[in-house]
């Protein structure tokens, strides 16, 4: 599999993993977009939003009670943080495997770019 996030869950590539359970991994972004930017994902591949199941609604879920787990760690919670999932290339999804970023530490605008 060329999945680069896969290679990540297997080992094969080098992260600075912060977080795993049974379930997800949690890493800084190598393109941080904040003082403070986790990428959570699933173990299981999935490509984007759009092909979750009806059993994949506990697993997204988890990824974000572990955001908001790793928020209240890393001190965010309080002041605030985003979170963020894209889908597909025209929403700026780059790696297909669906993630969810987490990001912090810096004020943020509304409406997002």
């Amino acid at each position: 599999m060329e999945c680069l996030f896969c290679k990540i869950v297997t080992g094969e590539l080098p992260a600075k993993i912060t977080y795993q359970d049974d379930l997800v991994i949690a890493f800084d972004d190598i393109n941080p977009q904040a003082p403070q930017h986790k990428l959570i994902i699933p173990q299981k591949h999935i490509a984007t939003l759009n092909d979750l199941q009806h059993e994949d609604n506990e697993l997204i879920g988890h990824m974000v009670q572990t955001a908001k787990m790793l928020a209240k760690n890393l001190n965010l919670a309080d002041d605030g943080y985003r979170i963020v999932m894209n889908c597909n290339a025209g929403a700026g999804q780059t790696v297909f495997h669906v993630h969810l970023h987490l990001l912090g530490g810096r004020q943020f605008i509304w409406p997002p770019g």
